[in-house]
């Protein structure tokens, strides 16, 4: 069960959201820091104390906008320290979903807080909060998106391909596709370790998800689920090199 620290200087709606929390069955404890410096605090002495020790935190529920230190300073912050605890963002705000997928928070809630969006948070938390299996590895990347005044986080697995649309990049699944305002350039450099690569100025493609290579007339397409892409002559040699490095590896 998930050791909480919530974090607001504004105390109404600290009150609301340890209610909440205390109120879903994953929670073994919830408690307020109303301010960046008071959560820093008892994050690192609970930290030293070690992991068992009963002031122990699993994940900071924390809202952005706060006097002095923000909920971002806190977030980068605790991204330097040895074992960090998961990081949940509530605000009032939807303009910094780009900046907690750049600091890999686990969630990005939306005031007002309902009860079934921060279950879901919580569902998350307790996923990833989870001791890895043995053979397992580091727990899949995601990258928040909106829909319907909702940000959700959808796991990079789940892409097939994306698509440029100016500064912004539309992200392909095979249960639709995401808008999001991230150019395609800046997910080509952070997603190569994930197996994304650049077949053309417009398309980034998970190379698993890549069905057929085909070539016809000196022009080269890949088929990715139902959509079939084009590949550009600059892009081609070095894609199928990677396939055939891939299946013969």
């Amino acid at each position: 069960m998930l050791r909480v620290l919530a974090v607001d200087d504004e105390a109404p709606a600290l009150e609301e959201l340890l209610y909440l929390l205390r109120s879903d069955p994953r929670v073994r404890s919830a408690e307020g820091a109303t301010g960046a410096t008071e959560a820093l605090r008892r994050i690192g002495l609970a930290l030293e104390a070690g992991p068992d020790g009963e002031d122990a935190v699993d994940v900071v529920f924390l809202d952005i906008h706060m006097a002095g230190l923000t909920g971002l300073d806190v977030a980068r912050l605790l991204a330097g320290f040895a074992k960090p605890p998961l990081v949940v963002f509530v605000t009032a705000h939807e303009g910094f979903a780009v900046q907690a997928f750049d600091l890999k928070v686990v969630d990005y809630v939306l005031k007002p807080v309902r009860r079934e969006r921060l279950a879901e948070a919580v569902r998350r938390v307790s996923d990833l909060a989870r001791p890895p299996a043995p053979a397992g590895g580091s727990a899949t990347e995601q990258i928040p998106v909106e829909l319907g005044g909702v940000t959700r986080f959808v796991p990079i697995d789940d892409i097939a391909y994306v698509e440029a649309h100016g500064d912004y990049a539309r992200l392909h699944t095979d249960g639709g596709s995401h808008l999001v305002r991230i150019p395609l350039s800046t997910l080509e450099e952070r997603w190569a370790p994930h197996g994304f690569v650049r077949i053309h100025r417009r398309h980034l493609v998970a190379l698993g998800r890549i069905d057929e290579l085909r070539l016809d007339g000196g022009a080269t397409t890949v088929r990715v689920g139902s959509a079939e892409l084009s590949v550009s002559r600059r892009h081609a040699r070095q894609l199928r090199d990677l396939l055939i490095r891939r299946v013969h590896g």
